[in-house]
């Protein structure tokens, strides 16, 4: 390259960068209620989260059983997944949202009503934690894609990032508010108070303007079986995709469960109670908060594939360094760099997918990653819930987390066109309707 082409360059303005532009999605009204009440809403839905396995695992002594959260709680969304991806393409995104939270507000509520009358078994707990993940199934892809919908496309990263910021920053108040009431009031008030907390962003919604007629442009008109197989076969040409659905897997199998078992790290190993539990699942969500100005752009010349590959290296060390923690205070520093690390690995890949997917077909694509995801989360609860049954809560997690530290290093090297670069994969503008299989 000549020394024209090199003072060109170096004339160039630098990209922007710093805190500023990193919540640059503050700027528009229509975001700033929505996060609020997101934020608000999955601060009391951490409640839940973190008391259901908490009396479960009281009530049965077994791993096992706190892994059977994941599968009541994900499951629904594997089938569902196609319907709800439909109803986000076909749909007003926000009205969508509004009745499937309004779903699960009274599925709150009649968890809340099972353990005031009494009924405190195992199986309506996890039938009433199903019921709520129906909704929840049909509610991701419209929540996920109506972000995209209250931001202009040049602030989409910062966006998607804050979005998972609101829900990690949830994470790290929820369990804090979740352990003291435990220890306070008992269950009830947790159940109660997650309830109530969806009006805050049910009224977040209803104060949402100017987002358009009641359908997207262009909604596909076919049946739901059409349009998922039409979204398969989009996939299939898109590597970046395919490289962010297996990286969801491999978080979802190996990354996510530490979870829920913080519960049994807690009572078995650190033998904390539920105010430790609380400050132990706070940490996840302090970690996240941290790592918010990385993974929202904040930081000049770090790409989406940078990001997620050395995230997935340092998850599974802090894996490992949670597992064989020799104190409750390193447990809690190690769960910090593990929150952090989820943030940026699931956002990460988010934003990549929001980024390159054609317009018309992001629904039915969100809502394919989210069934991806949901179909592996219970399968990671499950498994680590028997090996920390069988093997010991420090040896099962201690042996995950050089499984995930062996599968980035490999994913770094490349499958063919699998590459962690594919992350960096420009926008389709231009997607038609690909030919029939066969």
């Amino acid at each position: 390259m000549g020394k024209g082409s090199e003072r060109s360059r170096a004339e160039d303005p630098a990209p922007p960068s710093g805190l500023r532009h990193a919540v640059r999605a503050f700027r528009h009204r229509n975001y700033v209620l929505f996060w609020c009440g997101a934020l608000a809403s999955n601060t009391g839905s951490w409640l839940s989260n973190l008391t259901v396995p908490y009396v479960l695992y009281q009530m049965t002594g077994s791993a096992l059983w706190v892994g059977m959260v994941s599968v009541w709680q994900f499951l629904p969304g594997l089938f569902l997944g196609p319907v709800g991806g439909a109803l986000a393409d076909r749909h007003e995104r926000r009205r969508v949202v509004f009745l499937t939270q309004t779903g699960m507000a009274a599925a709150a509520f009649l968890m809340w009503a099972a353990w005031q009358w009494g009924l405190r078994e195992p199986l309506v707990l996890l039938a009433l934690v199903g019921l709520s993940g129906i909704f929840q199934g049909l509610n991701l892809p419209s929540w996920q894609s109506l972000v995209s919908d209250l931001v202009p496309r040049g602030d989409l990263t910062s966006a998607v990032s804050l979005n998972s910021l609101q829900f990690n920053a949830a994470r790290a108040i929820g369990p804090a508010i979740a352990g003291a009431l435990l220890a306070a009031l008992g269950p009830s008030w947790a159940f109660f108070l997650n309830g109530l907390s969806f009006f805050f962003v049910l009224a977040a919604l209803s104060f949402i303007r100017g987002l358009g007629g009641a359908e997207p442009a262009d909604a596909p008109s076919s049946g739901v079986a059409r349009q998922f197989a039409e979204a398969v076969r989009y996939i299939r040409g898109k590597p970046g995709i395919l490289v962010s659905l297996l990286i969801s897997v491999l978080i979802g199998v190996l990354g996510n469960p530490v979870f829920q078992l913080t519960v049994v790290f807690a009572e078995s190993v650190f033998h904390t109670g539920a105010v430790g539990l609380g400050l132990l699942n706070a940490s996840l969500g302090v970690g996240a908060v941290l790592a918010a100005p990385l993974v929202s752009g904040g930081f000049r010349g770090v790409s989406l594939s940078r990001t997620v590959r050395w995230g997935l290296v340092v998850y599974g060390i802090a894996l490992m360094a949670f597992a064989a923690a020799p104190g409750y205070l390193f447990a809690l520093l190690s769960l910090v760099v593990v929150g952090g690390c989820f943030l940026a690995v699931v956002s990460g890949i988010n934003t990549s997918v929001q980024l390159m997917v054609a317009d018309r077909l992001r629904g039915r694509v969100m809502a394919c990653r989210i069934m991806v995801t949901t179909a592996s989360f219970p399968v990671g609860g499950l498994l680590q819930g028997y090996l920390t049954d069988l093997l010991g809560p420090r040896a099962a997690l201690c042996g995950v987390g050089a499984v995930m530290l062996l599968s980035a290093l490999l994913l770094m090297r490349g499958f063919g066109r699998l590459r962690l670069d594919r992350l960096d994969d420009p926008h389709d503008t231009d997607a038609p309707a690909p030919a029939p299989l066969g």
